[in-house]
């Protein structure tokens, strides 16, 4: 996370709660808790469930790595998230859901938007018989020079 030590202070709550909310999530404590330090100063965030397992630490909460990953994936699952993959086995979560592309920083392993309005993607294959496109991913992998 770019901002680990995010205080929980009540206005980083209350946008968690909403955010939780507006998916029909119940608002555990473990929930409240991963929800402010994801949305709850307004950004959104890309983020591996082990960075949010530190966060939540370096913020003085306790939350276990396996609540960690169960959080994130429910958080998908409501529609809150989405994951991203990157090399068949690294996930990232990203609280902006919008289709958009991402850069991939092979140096550092971070994930950031990249400009959606600078990509153009001007046919797709077709899909196989009895399929259809359900969604394309699409990340940039960058090396530094």
């Amino acid at each position: 996370m770019t901002d680990a030590s995010l205080e929980m202070d009540n206005a980083a709550r209350a946008r968690g709660s909403a955010w939780l909310g507006r998916a029909g999530l119940r608002p555990t404590r473990q929930r409240l808790v991963l929800a402010a330090l994801l949305v709850g100063d307004g950004h959104d965030r890309h983020v591996t469930a082990e960075s949010l397992f530190d966060a939540t630490r370096d913020a003085g909460e306790k939350v276990s790595l396996a609540t960690v990953y169960n959080t994130l994936r429910a958080f998908c699952d409501a529609g809150l998230m989405q994951e991203i993959t990157v090399d068949g086995s690294k996930s990232y979560f990203d609280t902006r859901i919008d289709d958009h592309p991402h850069f991939y920083w092979e140096d550092t392993h971070a994930l950031t938007d990249a400009p959606a309005d600078e990509l153009e993607i001007t046919r797709l294959p077709e899909a196989p018989e009895g399929a259809e496109v359900s969604k394309v991913d699409v990340v940039i992998r960058l090396r530094r020079r």
